[in-house]
């Protein structure tokens, strides 16, 4: 909001005489109230989209940052961070690498694999020089994914490249946004996780503890990271999951890099995607906060053939555990 300097004053005064004329209480001790219900407020970047954009500041500290995301549209979406190397832009991306996943997916459409490897083979070379550095994972229509990340200063673009009903990228229908991280530490830590995810690419999935009904804090390792077949490194997705749910259909849902992959239009029913930790460097650790009912879970990572890499568990919570 544009306030004027009169109307701040305004403001200012009458908020003053409020406080003189309240009720008999303390103003020390309110004061000391407010003061430690600010200091207990957790820091957190907001992040809402509505249909094919972020809404999120241009700029955020460095260090540990909690993303709360708020998915108000009628599609999946998730957040991917992208650390640019230096000199590279937003505009570089549009020119330069929307047009060749493009070019890539409508020959793919088309059956013309050889073709659509060679339109990926025009990707700049600086491509290969970005570093994927987290996020959240898939998060359905009506959904809040809470992940928290710790970033280096630099340049970012924050991506979601689910595909749209005929099959476009979000990406290329407006879902990049340039993010600058700046040098000043954020000064917060992470959360304390009920419990803990390693992920690999030789290890799979492997739980320390056990998740329960409730608030869930989970803390996912990323033991290594390698470029999968479908060119995108393994990050972790948690799935509710109907009882007559597909399970096969999901794991070919989540590989992008086929005719109707996490395409919207064609994800299996009976499957809610509640967040998770996005693609992440070999050593990093992400944080993902949910709220668990008594039902039957999916984790599962993004590549192709997940069951036999050890990239889709199912768990249940709840009296039939």
């Amino acid at each position: 909001m544009n306030y004027t300097i009169s109307s701040r004053f305004f403001t200012c005064f009458i908020s003053a005489v409020l406080l003189l004329s309240a009720c008999k209480s303390d103003p020390k001790e309110k004061k000391e109230e407010e003061t430690i219900t600010e200091a207990e407020t957790p820091k957190v970047v907001q992040v809402v989209t509505k249909s094919m954009e972020f809404n999120v500041p241009d700029t955020i500290p460095s260090g540990w940052n909690t993303f709360v995301y708020k998915n108000l549209s009628t599609e999946p979406h998730f957040i991917l961070l992208d650390k640019y190397p230096e000199g590279v832009n937003i505009e570089n991306a549009k020119t330069e690498v929307v047009p060749a996943f493009d070019k890539g997916m409508e020959l793919i459409m088309e059956g013309k694999n050889d073709e659509a490897m060679e339109a990926f083979g025009t990707l700049p070379a600086w491509f290969s020089e970005i570093v994927f550095s987290g996020g959240t994972g898939l998060i359905s229509p009506n959904k809040t994914a809470v992940t928290t990340v710790k970033l280096e200063p630099g340049y970012y673009i924050m991506e979601c490249y689910v595909r749209m009903p005929d099959g476009s990228f979000h990406s290329s229908m407006g879902m990049v946004k340039e993010l600058i991280v700046t040098p000043d530490d954020s000064g917060m830590a992470p959360p304390e996780a009920d419990l803990q995810i390693d992920l690999g690419s030789e290890s799979g999935i492997s739980w320390t503890g056990k998740p329960e009904a409730g608030k869930n804090i989970i803390r996912v390792n990323y033991t290594d990271q390698i470029v999968h077949e479908n060119f995108v490194g393994h990050d972790l997705n948690l799935v509710a999951m109907a009882p007559d749910a597909d399970l096969q259909a999901l794991e070919a849902w989540i590989n992008w890099a086929t005719p109707e992959g996490l395409m919207s239009a064609t994800l299996p029913e009976g499957f809610t995607f509640l967040g998770g930790t996005n693609d992440s460097p070999a050593g990093s650790s992400q944080y993902f906060e949910v709220e668990l009912e008594p039902g039957q879970y999916v984790l599962i990572s993004e590549v192709p053939n997940a069951t036999s890499k050890g990239m889709l568990q199912t768990f249940q919570v709840g009296d039939e555990q």
